[in-house]
């Protein structure tokens, strides 16, 4: 490709460690420049979008605003920690709010279940289903946290490049029962079938499927007690923009509207990178935030690691597809909760149809957003303002979303008309859908995944996407599809360790 003008800043500061590139600015992406900015590293962040923050867009329709990606913020010290490099505090700019209920569960038949803030509460909401499973629910608390302390404290942010990481952990994950899935540890304490979906269900939160995600994925219940579960409020696209003033205060050259054709390499190291339009970056680092595999097959030249990475892509199981459906409505639902998990007549058959067969089946379970239900800011007086997200094969599914889109659009209006929002399809305002084909165009999502590679035990640690690449050793991963996962702590996890690797290469270059 012709080089045309570099968009190198100039001389760097010689007080400076180096230039690093961080490509795409999504959480992951915006907290390692934020990490290496703090170090002294000149920073640029390039993105294709025109606005930060990934799949956190904000979509503004009708007088009705919505939050278009991660909604539910757990571990909230992972962003403390970001405004804290800078001496700043998070509270000064934007508010967690706590919530309660966390989530709301309605069952097909009408029955739900409040997961509450409290325990003592969560207890009670328990017991409506069956008594013997409060005590069943203790001891899947004390099994998460047995697997938080070693699966989260100890190996969230640590670097798994090297083999005898993994291998030095292998006892503690036999101890742990990783090989077990999430729904298998759950299923193991809980014995009512609705509390088990319930209790199983976060998994999806981070792309895969509870019946096969390692059980290391359990943690989120713990974790989830440990911290809370909060929203911020004005949104997440709130959060976003205080982050995006961070940044440019900390001296982070920010690029919008820059997709990057190329990681260009010399001797075996990255220099930089080339945009679709021929600019040139020019780094002594470059930190993908984008989606791993992508950048294997669409960014790096095609020499004979890559043809191994392609190869092996076709071995590669990765998340579901979402289609994703945003509207308001020209009332209220007041006995809406913030968070409401609808689930379908079937779990586990219709999660197959959904992971292995690659179907869409004519049932569904929905997970509904409902920000005005904590802040009135998203939608006009007297109104309320809806995202519903719907897991649905990804694009090796091979389905037609300009034909399929528009019906499932109006399955699920008639869905929740007909249970928790009556007469929607009457009062709904100003809706529009993203489907997996979106995803691979707007986030260039490999398959339209929405979130990477699946949670998988053979995917995880030192199996999933390494955060510095093996054959390239100054090019490095802070995503989802890289240890440790998807989901908002995992890719702020990510950040941190691409960070204690680059701060181990400079002690051992002193």
């Amino acid at each position: 490709m012709k080089k045309q003008k570099s968009c190198d800043p100039g001389k760097a500061d010689q007080s400076m460690p180096g230039r690093v590139l961080v490509i795409g600015a999504g959480f992951g992406g915006i907290a390692v420049a934020l990490r290496m900015r703090a170090k002294g590293f000149e920073v640029t962040l390039v993105d294709r979008l025109q606005a930060i923050g990934g799949r956190a867009q904000v979509f503004e329709r009708g007088g009705f605003r919505h939050d278009a990606g991660p909604t539910v913020i757990t571990a909230p010290f992972l962003f403390d920690e970001l405004f804290e490099l800078f001496g700043e505090r998070r509270s000064d700019h934007v508010e967690f709010r706590s919530l309660d209920p966390w989530y709301r569960f309605y069952f097909h038949g009408g029955r739900q279940f409040d997961y509450r803030r409290s325990i003592e509460d969560t207890n009670d909401e328990i017991r409506k289903f069956e008594p013997a499973d409060v005590e069943g629910y203790a001891k899947l608390l004390k099994t998460s946290k047995a697997i938080f302390d070693v699966g989260f404290e100890k190996l969230a942010d640590r670097p798994f490049h090297r083999v005898r990481t993994m291998l030095a952990q292998i006892p503690s994950l036999l101890r742990l029962k990783s090989y077990y899935s999430v729904a298998g540890i759950v299923n193991r304490h809980l014995k009512h079938p609705l509390l088990r979906q319930a209790f199983s269900i976060h998994p999806l939160l981070v792309g895969g499927n509870p019946f096969t995600t390692t059980s290391i994925y359990a943690l989120i219940h713990y974790l989830e007690r440990r911290w809370g579960v909060y929203f911020c409020m004005g949104g997440t696209g709130r959060l976003v923009s205080a982050l995006h003033t961070l940044l440019l205060k900390a001296g982070v050259q920010v690029e919008l509207g820059i997709d990057i054709a190329e990681i260009t390499l010399e001797k075996g190291r990255a220099t930089g990178a080339i945009s679709e339009s021929g600019r040139v970056f020019l780094a002594d680092r470059v930190i993908c935030n984008g989606d791993p595999p992508t950048v294997y097959a669409q960014m790096l030249p095609a020499d004979g690691n890559r043809r191994k990475r392609l190869a092996s892509d076709r071995m590669t199981q990765y998340s579901m597809g979402l289609f994703v459906l945003f509207f308001g409505t020209k009332r209220q639902y007041p006995k809406i909760a913030h968070h409401t998990i609808w689930m379908g007549p079937r779990y586990k058959e219709l999660l197959a149809d959904i992971f292995d067969k690659k179907i869409l089946a004519d049932d569904f379970s929905l997970y509904v957003h409902r920000p005005t239900a904590t802040d009135d800011s998203f939608a006009p007086a007297g109104c309320d303002s809806f995202y519903v997200l719907c897991p649905v094969p990804n694009l090796r599914g091979k389905i037609d979303w300009d034909e399929k889109g528009p019906q499932l659009r109006d399955r699920i209006v008639a869905a929740l008309s007909n249970t928790i929002m009556p007469d929607l399809e009457n009062i709904i305002s100003d809706d529009f859908w993203m489907t997996p084909e979106d995803f691979k165009t707007n986030y260039r999502s490999m398959h339209g995944a929405g979130f990477s590679i699946a949670p998988l035990f053979t995917q995880s640690a030192w199996f999933r996407y390494h955060n510095r690449d093996p054959h390239i050793p100054n090019l490095y991963f802070a995503a989802a599809g890289a240890h440790p996962g998807a989901g908002m702590p995992g890719v702020l996890c990510s950040a941190k360790v691409v960070e204690a690797l680059i701060d181990e290469e400079i002690q051992e270059s002193k």
